[in-house]
């Protein structure tokens, strides 16, 4: 299973992730939440975690995002992983929702590879961005911008 990060795939680590209410004594903790959990009881152990997954049970399903975010507003400075069905042209969206890095598995990692996810992470020209830029000299008498 690869690790996707800003800089490309990684191999993922070897760790035993622990339930959220099974956490266990000392610091340095990793803990699967699902994705409907609620943060707040957590925030008093942001102390002991070092990396929260969240699992995403399908790419339709948006509440992990939603999670992410109100994790990072709560105060979670630790590594944030995505776990699960999120897929490339998702990958942006994550890291602007605080995620560091998102799990696949081996399958979609064939499908939609390295070079589709970094494609994906770099910033896209939106329609609205398009719509507030000022018209440039001679886009008034008909020529190109």
């Amino acid at each position: 299973m690869p690790l996707v990060t800003p800089a490309g795939f990684a191999p993922v680590e070897p760790l035993a992730f622990a339930a959220a209410d099974a956490l266990p004594e000392g610091g340095g903790a990793a803990i699967d939440l699902s994705n409907d959990a609620d943060p707040r009881p957590l925030a008093v152990l942001f102390d002991r975690i070092a990396l929260i997954r969240i699992a995403f049970p399908s790419s339709g399903d948006g509440r992990g995002f939603s999670l992410a975010r109100r994790l990072r507003q709560l105060g979670f400075r630790g590594r944030l992983r995505a776990h699960g069905h999120v897929i490339s042209d998702q990958f942006r969206y994550a890291l602007d929702c605080g995620f560091d890095e998102v799990e696949i598995d081996d399958n979609l990692a064939a499908r939609q590879p390295e070079a589709h996810w970094r494609l994906a992470d770099r910033p896209q020209r939106t329609y609205r961005d398009k719509l507030s830029r000022r018209p440039e000299a001679g886009a008034a008498d008909g020529a190109a911008a």
